[in-house]
């Protein structure tokens, strides 16, 4: 329930945040979590997708709101006719769907928290995940804590005496001192912040007052902008803030995914290089839903979510480590020192640039070129076949995937998984974004290995999402991520490695798993709570597969993460609660065997066994029967492939 008004000088982002840190304190997985109450008078539409759309980083099935008068203004804002939107009303009113402060009284729901969204402060997620909230204010002080304390999701262990470490970065011909968390990344992204009129425009007119003051950002700092929206652009051009927000550095680069994927691409010359050589925390600031570890960057071992005008303030400070409320960003033009309230734009500023720009004519003049296409896109030659697609095996983007390679029309026979090698020991909060490949190629993965075989230059490696076509690069970046902590590879290491248990070599995990394929072996994995959290990827599901994985043992699952490896035919468990693989003696190394039997039930209790002598029952986490069907064929794309074939 939202009662109450955002304070002035908070945002949308600093809402979402804050509802975000709340609920998953509160544990809303598997959930569907509807915002009401009176404060919804205070909330745009573009606010409200703000925060329906992290929906997966609280952790729920869906966020959302219902209709009402706010939302009949953004349909009438966006160019539809009042016609229509007398037909929308007229019909959510007569099927008692639309919302009024009556309604709110009405409805029973199985659990109820409230938030008065006048106690929320302007705030930023991080340094690891986006439900670690910190206050402006308090930023600094949680940084240095980090830094001390070991790594962790609120670590960056850094030993005691390379705390006050600095060194020098020479770019362009200048020198610049760098510190313990200064900026390298600076990125206004992601599909909602930057389809939210109010914060691009507030990001816009910090740019402004910070030009006019003299208040530039340092030209070491990749900035970006990415709007979600090909209006956002038009109304930053007609407003005149594109000029301000490109003298700062925030040029357009795209629409859609971009920084907050990992598609920001190499840092500016020798950043990279001046920061690891000196042992220099840096970070990113960047307006997107998610800051898990090496997504945005493998350099940058704090990255905070942010709105999109504080994006633009931390990258005039240049650093995380300082309390933006109190200390100067910077020096002006003047030599006078720039505080935060010198570049704030106030409520009555915004709202007159959105009443004058943001407008029914910029929607429907944008949207009347939505099915134009463009010239690349129309002159791409196509095959005379339309019912079979070229498979090029020369290329390296797009490859015939082996999901089908060795099925066969009717059902296999079910079998246990037995003697299975454990390929990775996970603790808790292994998100999607350490299964996934995502973001930059290393150049030392195997991945990289394998385009150096097809004679591809390092320069051209692009991103793990662009060559998402390709299972050959995909197997081999899943489990890739740089951060990945697995106790198989020892304490405190970290990085895309694991021990083959028969032989005990440390190796990369795709390497690890192949030589378990060549040797017979099954695969699973273990793992703690929320195994899986963070966005729904595809690939974190089919990597896996692709690696040989037959089962996932954890103590808690991401709901969508978990449905994804039903859909792939990899049995999901839960430890019983109280247990995981530590309680119960288990290191990795041992060999596993799990059979399901013939009359398999969602959420039967399943005994594992191992080589060593240590068995324990664990809660079968098919939650339907269509899962257990999926799985009986080898997964979802075989179930609906053998259905098409027998109609």
């Amino acid at each position: 329930k939202l009662t109450g008004k955002p304070p002035a000088g908070t945002t949308a982002t600093d809402l979402v945040l804050t509802i975000v840190s709340n609920l998953r304190k509160y544990g809303v997985v598997g959930k569907f979590v509807e915002f009401y109450g009176p404060g919804l008078a205070n909330l745009t539409v573009a606010d409200r997708a703000t925060i329906a759309n992290m929906g997966p980083e609280y952790g729920a099935t869906c966020g959302f709101f219902p209709v009402d008068e706010r939302t009949l203004e953004y349909v009438l804002q966006t160019g539809r006719s009042p016609q229509h939107v007398a037909v929308v009303e007229q019909y959510l009113k007569k099927v008692g769907m639309f919302r009024t402060e009556a309604t709110d009284g009405a409805i029973t729901f199985l659990e109820t928290l409230e938030l008065d969204m006048a106690t929320v402060l302007p705030c930023v997620a991080g340094p690891k995940r986006p439900h670690d909230n910190v206050a402006c204010k308090d930023l600094q002080g949680d940084f240095q804590k980090c830094m001390a304390a070991p790594g962790g999701f609120k670590g960056f262990g850094v030993p005691e005496e390379k705390r006050g470490a600095s060194s020098t970065l020479t770019y362009e011909g200048k020198e610049y001192p760098i510190n313990h968390g200064d900026v390298v990344i600076a990125a206004i992204t992601s599909c909602t912040n930057t389809s939210n009129p109010a914060v691009l425009l507030a990001a816009g007119l910090v740019c402004k007052k910070a030009k006019e003051l003299g208040l530039m950002t340092k030209p070491y700092i990749k900035t970006s902008l990415s709007p979600g929206s090909q209006v956002v652009s038009k109304y930053l051009q007609d407003s005149g803030l594109q000029e301000y927000l490109d003298a700062q550095g925030f040029n357009t680069a795209g629409y859609g995914c971009m920084t907050c994927i990992g598609n920001s691409g190499e840092l500016m010359p020798g950043v990279h290089e001046a920061f690891e050589q000196a042992g220099l925390v840096c970070t990113a600031v960047l307006s997107g839903n998610r800051n898990f570890e090496a997504r945005v960057h493998p350099l940058t071992a704090g990255n905070y979510l942010a709105s999109p005008p504080l994006v633009c303030v931390y990258a005039l400070a240049g650093t995380t480590n300082l309390d933006i409320t109190t200390a100067p960003l910077g020096k002006g033009a003047d030599g006078k020192d720039v505080y935060l309230k010198d570049v704030w734009p106030t409520a009555e500023e915004i709202a007159g640039l959105m009443d004058k720009y943001v407008t029914a004519a910029a929607f429907t003049s944008v949207y009347s070129r939505i099915k134009q296409g463009n010239q690349r896109w129309d002159e791409l030659a196509t095959s005379a076949d339309k019912m079979h697609f070229g498979w090029d095996e020369s290329s390296t983007y797009i490859h015939n995937p082996p999901y089908f390679a060795s099925m066969t029309a009717e059902l296999p026979e079910v079998k246990p998984i037995s003697g299975a090698y454990c390929l990775l020991n996970f603790g808790d909060s292994i998100t999607t974004d350490h299964i996934s490949p995502a973001g930059n190629i290393a150049k030392t993965s195997p991945a990289a290995k394998w385009l150096v075989s097809r004679d591809v230059p390092q320069s051209e490696f692009n991103s793990y999402g662009a060559r998402r076509g390709n299972d050959l690069i995909m197997a081999r970046g899943t489990f890739a991520n740089t951060r990945i902590s697995n106790k198989l590879a020892g304490t405190g290491q970290t990085g895309p490695v694991t021990v083959h248990i028969p032989s005990g070599e440390t190796m990369s995990v795709f390497d690890a798993a192949e030589k378990y394929k060549a040797e017979g072996h099954s695969l699973i994995i273990l793992a703690g709570k929320e195994y899986g959290s963070g966005s729904s990827r595809d690939w974190a599901a089919k990597g896996p597969y692709l690696q040989g994985v037959k089962a996932v043992i954890a103590e808690s699952f991401e709901r969508i993460h978990r449905s994804n490896l039903c859909g792939m035919g990899i049995v999901p468990m839960c430890f019983k609660d109280g247990q995981n693989a530590d309680s119960l003696g288990l290191k990795g190394n041992e060999q596993f065997t799990v059979d399901l039997g013939s009359d398999i039930k969602p959420g039967m209790d399943v005994t594992v066994t191992t080589n060593t002598g240590i068995s324990f029952v664990c809660k079968l986490r098919f939650d339907t029967p269509i899962e257990i069907t999926y799985w009986k064929n080898g997964g979802i794309l075989h179930y609906v492939l053998r259905k098409m074939s027998k109609q």
